[in-house]
């Protein structure tokens, strides 16, 4: 099982965030999710948004530390990124 973090550096709603992902299966994903305490409404199409106060946790747990344009180089290889709708053009 590997799951990837990338730094706490996305700021929102007060904090800084972290991106977790799998490059194996959302099933995988989700299960680590739960082991560091992430609420199932903090996935995103294909990763989960972690406070910067679980990034530790994580690390310790075994997500591989990795920046952010390897989370989406990893999701992308691995057939499991989601990107955003594009916006209607009307």
């Amino acid at each position: 099982m590997t799951v990837y973090i990338d730094p706490p550096t996305w700021p929102g709603h007060g904090r800084m965030w972290s991106h977790l992902v799998s490059d194996v299966s959302y099933a995988e994903l989700h299960a680590f999710a739960a082991r560091i305490g992430c609420p199932p409404r903090a996935f995103e199409r294909d990763h989960y948004d972690v406070p910067a106060s679980r990034y530790r946790s994580a690390v310790e747990l075994g997500a591989v530390e990795v920046g952010s344009k390897e989370i989406v180089r990893r999701l992308i290889a691995a057939g499991l990124r989601r990107r955003k709708p594009a916006p209607d053009a009307t």
